[in-house]
């Protein structure tokens, strides 16, 4: 077992750049590299041509038990890609472009594989970074098959030579090795859709989604047409009075304004980008331009770089960058996941202040892959997803109320004004730059020393012990109550009797709706309770350290201030408790619920659940006593994790959706659960109207449905070891 230490990089990168061994070499035998892991940008190995895809966490810890993977055999869909990009386009542009293409075209649990002679105009960074963003277009697994330029990304980050000659000579005997010019190697696919790399211009996604791309020359309009429009993924619903308002404040003993647009937060981070050295060191390059040219900007705005390893940060100091980085606010200030999950810190209290007592819709613009409500900042209502580059270019600018085509970024102190055009690379000199800077002996100088590089890591003392010692005064690890009423014989399948929903939600529910893992808001149950345990608020961290305390995350679910909640019609971590009509605290409703004995249910819309693998999505709820959720659809990983802890996924028949039926969700619903159980059958759903509703129980596979009988994965294992 090879143990890789925390602070040393982000799991996806360190995996392309040193542990993905693409082909096994066992005494003699090869065979192909594959790899499941617990995080949904594990597909990001798929660019290196190692077959890869994210699990739960639940079903991982099954694994480690020795449990299998079941799983239905997937369609394969072809996405071929035609001509080249344009000079000045990045891989981030591509991936966003792929992205809202792939959401459209619907790919949620199925594989697909990338062909046709535009893959060979891509790097490994490029493919890899298309092939991590996987998640946000909803598919399994998204592969490039290896060829001469996988070949050539081995040997660049430091791979012996003889594995470089049996990966190629095993890989060629078995048909794997593709050349992708020759459209006679091409595999049959379900369906093949096209993408002409030409086609892609400089974009970003957002303001709440990844798959909603803007043209970057569209981006003032349409953030100006996002703030008046309904409540929605496009939509912020400001009064068009209040549209042109603005806010004064004092910063470092100066002045600034803030208004819609303004940009408060600017991070080049996560494993989609900082992998990538053609966008970080164009970033570089932009910003060695941008000092130069006299630009710099706002101190107020919270900056930060966190790479994927520290081999970014070595080719960065290598090529001259670094130093330009810093001086516009992009220091290192670690390596790991961090504003894409959620993990900026506060911003300046001047800058919130001016942000919630105006209501204004201030921004993050960022590099990574999710920018769902509630995520990166609760101040920052509208985020962006960006390349490195667009990151730097906002930040100077300080809005993205701004058209880069006609309106400077910045005036120098002479009085120049300097346009984006001006400091712009393009992609030849990037590449140049990186053929020079980025080489072998960086990621062997570098990863020789990975695991013994962390001193307060190499400090710690292991306990002997074969069982956790656990520490009730501890209020970041608990024994969680998952196994409390658990019997050594199993239980018949029980009907969900007369539930109450405790929320009525739409379309697109993440799991940072479900189970955020940022901070703690001072006025939230998790907050009560660790006040009640004598913590101040400066103590509370984040709902991700504390995942560990079920007490905590079970108050933490559905924590998010940005869930929209239909019983209330507007943005709140609240719910209505149907029987005495009273608005409360998800958490606080769902007790209440418990403690009169009364099963819970939740309505959603389509693709519920998208988003992070987080398993404590399907924990929290089942905590909360929530028995099934009747939704439109399921991402993969959150339907999994949902009949890992043994809660009903429920979905509407072709057509059908809460509205269609007449569904308000102030009705009590009965599960008629029959004996005998088989794969995807439809149940009947009773309600107290009189009303029966027909749905499809979407446990997909026999080992699912055994699963759901156990009252969960966990409990599955369980019984299982003790048969031993």
């Amino acid at each position: 077992m090879r143990i890789i230490p925390p602070g040393s990089g982000i799991v996806h990168q360190v995996n392309l750049e040193y542990l993905a061994r693409v082909v096994f070499d066992q005494d003699g035998f090869y065979y192909p590299d594959s790899l499941v892991g617990t995080d949904s940008h594990t597909t990001m190995i798929d660019g290196l041509g190692v077959l890869g895809w994210g699990v739960g966490g639940i079903e991982a810890e099954a694994v480690m038990l020795g449990q299998p993977i079941s799983m239905v055999l997937p369609e394969v869909i072809g996405y071929k890609l035609l001509g080249s990009p344009g000079p000045l386009v990045t891989s981030t542009d591509i991936v966003l472009t792929v992205t809202k293409h792939l959401r459209q075209v619907g790919v949620v649990g199925k594989f697909v594989e990338f062909f046709g002679p535009g893959v060979a105009q891509l790097s490994i960074a490029d493919r890899a970074t298309i092939a991590n963003m996987c998640p946000e277009y909803g598919a399994t697994a998204a592969f490039f098959p290896v060829d001469h330029i996988s070949v050539k990304y081995l040997e660049q980050t430091g791979r012996d030579e003889d594995k470089l000659n049996y990966i190629t000579q095993y890989l060629k005997a078995v048909g794997m090795f593709r050349d992708f010019n020759d459209s006679s190697q091409d595999p049959d696919f379900t369906e093949v859709v096209e993408l002409d790399l030409s086609t892609v211009v400089s974009c970003c996604s957002g303001p709440k989604r990844p798959q909603d791309k803007v043209a970057v020359t569209d981006m003032k309009k349409d953030f100006e047409s996002c703030l008046g429009a309904k409540q929605g993924f496009k939509g912020f619903q400001v009064a068009p009075k209040h549209q042109t308002v603005s806010a004064s404040f004092e910063y470092n003993g100066k002045e600034y304004k803030l208004s819609h647009g303004s940009v408060v937060i600017a991070a080049i981070t996560s494993c989609t980008n900082t992998s990538n050295p053609s966008v970080m060191l164009g970033a570089g390059l932009l910003a060695k331009r941008a000092v130069q040219q006299g630009l710099s900007m706002k101190p107020y705005i919270k900056t930060s770089l966190s790479p994927g390893s520290g081999v970014v940060t070595y080719y960065l100091k290598e090529s001259g960058v670094m130093d330009y980085l810093s001086q516009l606010g992009f220091e290192v200030v670690g390596y790991g996941c961090m504003t894409c999950i959620g993990n900026s810190g506060p911003l300046p209290e001047p800058v919130v202040e001016a942000i919630t007592q105006n209501d204004l819709v201030a921004v993050g613009i960022l590099s990574g892959n999710r920018n769902f409500e509630g995520r990166v900042h609760p101040n920052t209502r509208a985020n962006y997803l960006a390349s490195p580059l667009l990151v730097i270019a906002y930040a100077i600018a300080g809005t993205v109320c701004i058209d880069f085509e006609t309106e400077p970024l910045g005036i120098n102190p002479q009085g120049k004004k300097i346009f984006l055009r001006d400091i712009w690379p393009s992609r030849h000199e990037i590449q140049e730059v990186e053929r020079e800077h980025v080489i072998p002996v960086m990621f062997k100088e570098v990863y020789e020393k990975i695991e013994k590089v962390n001193e307060r890591w190499n400090e710690l003392n292991s306990p002997s012990d074969k069982l956790y010692t656990w520490n009730p005064k501890s209020t970041y690890i608990k024994s969680p109550p998952f196994f409390d009423n658990l019997t050594i014989d199993l239980q018949p399948p029980k009907s969900i009797t007369d539930a109450y929903v405790l929320l009525n939600l739409g379309d697109s529910v993440t799991t940072d709706h479900i189970s955020p893992a940022g901070n703690i808001a001072r006025n939230s149950p998790a907050a009560r309770y660790l006040t009640g345990r004598g913590l101040t608020p400066r103590e509370f961290n984040s709902y991700g350290s504390r995942r560990g305390n079920d007490a905590v995350m079970a108050r933490g679910t559905f924590a998010n201030i940005r869930l929209f909640n239909k019983f209330l019609n507007k943005q709140a971590p609240q719910t209505l408790h149907i029987p005495s009509e009273e608005t409360l605290d998800v958490f606080d409703a769902a007790e209440r619920y418990h403690q009169a004995g009364l099963p819970l249910l939740i309505l959603a819309g389509k693709e519920y659940g998208s988003g992070s693998s987080r398993d404590w999505a399907a924990k929290g709820p089942f905590l909360l006593g929530i028995k099934a959720v009747l939704a439109e659809s399921y991402e993969r990983i959150h339907r999994s994790n949902l009949v890992g802890m043994g809660v009903f996924p429920l979905e509407y028949l072709p057509g059908d959706t809460a509205e269609s039926l007449g569904l308000t969700g102030r009705e009590r619903y009965t599960v008629v659960i029959p004996e005998k159980l088989t794969p995807r059958m439809i149940v009947d759903i009773k309600l107290d109207t009189g009303k029966t509703v027909k749905a499809r129980m979407r446990f997909d596979t026999d080992v699912e449905l055994t699963y759901f009988l156990n009252g969960g994965i966990l409990n599955y294992m369980i019984r299982k070891m003790l048969e031993k």
